[in-house]
């Protein structure tokens, strides 16, 4: 009962305020600042290695994770995403923050590795018997992953009396899509291929109503002589009752 008041409380806390009890996030900063500790810096590069899958959480410690800024764990491929990571401390002495690690799995087989995230150190972070205090950790997905879901494991690495302990702060799904919103390469060579294909049909549509205004176009009239159509009649009617009786009415006439 206790620890579900603790995850319930210790989360609007979070939301609400950097400020929890002991440890002070600032945003514009490289740093936090611990009440008690002294600082508590972040490196890159020169982190020591916590990959020891081996540790075990240490009895009393208790850990929560908020997306402070992304409710929906949407997570652009590329660009950097920050979280809230919330300990507290209720077993028999004070604890050393030591780090903050994370990875990525495929949702649909979580022992598959899809890629091993940012591991944040940290300096003289104490937290206290009996306290809480949290924790910036900030991470970025390749660029090149493909949108879609994946399984997100996030582990807090501490110590008590110099032996080491780790608790998984998060085990859930994240979405990955795509930076940059409409404007991504994809929709752009989209664009691009709608825009080519009304291209070449409006091409087409022109040239059909072009040859079908040449084909309604009427042809030139040719004359011909009443002389020779004359003649030709004549010729035709030769030796038909016709021509008998114009040959008659002819003589007639004379």
């Amino acid at each position: 009962m206790g620890i579900r008041v603790f995850s319930f409380l210790f989360a609007i806390l979070l939301v609400a305020s950097p400020l929890v009890h002991v440890v002070r996030c600032e945003a514009d900063a490289n740093e936090v600042v611990s009440e008690d500790a002294g600082e508590l810096g972040i490196v890159g590069d020169e982190a020591q290695d916590f990959s020891d899958s081996s540790l075990t959480s240490a009895v009393g410690v208790d850990t929560i994770c908020v997306f402070p800024k992304n409710p929906k764990r949407s997570v652009p491929a590329g660009e950097e995403t920050e979280l809230l990571v919330g300990i507290q401390n209720e077993g028999e002495s004070s604890l050393n923050v030591l780090a903050i690690r994370a990875s990525l799995h495929f949702s649909f087989d979580h022992s598959m590795l899809v890629q091993n995230l940012t591991v944040q150190e940290f300096y003289n972070a104490t937290v206290p018997l009996s306290s809480q205090a949290t924790f910036p950790y900030i991470f970025a997905v390749s660029k090149y992953l493909q949108p879609g879901l994946f399984d997100l494991v996030g582990t807090i690495i501490y110590e008590i009396d110099q032996h080491p302990y780790q608790s998984v702060f998060y085990n859930g799904t994240i979405e990955v899509v795509e930076a940059g919103g409409f404007l991504s390469v994809e929709s752009i060579f989209l664009v691009t291929i709608g825009v080519a294909l009304l291209g070449f049909l409006g091409l087409w549509a022109y040239g059909q109503i072009q040859n079908l205004s040449k084909k309604t176009k009427r042809a030139p009239k040719v004359e011909v002589g009443t002389k020779t159509t004359e003649a030709n009649m004549d010729e035709w009617l030769q030796g038909t009752a016709y021509a008998q009786s114009l040959s008659s009415k002819s003589k007639k006439k004379k």
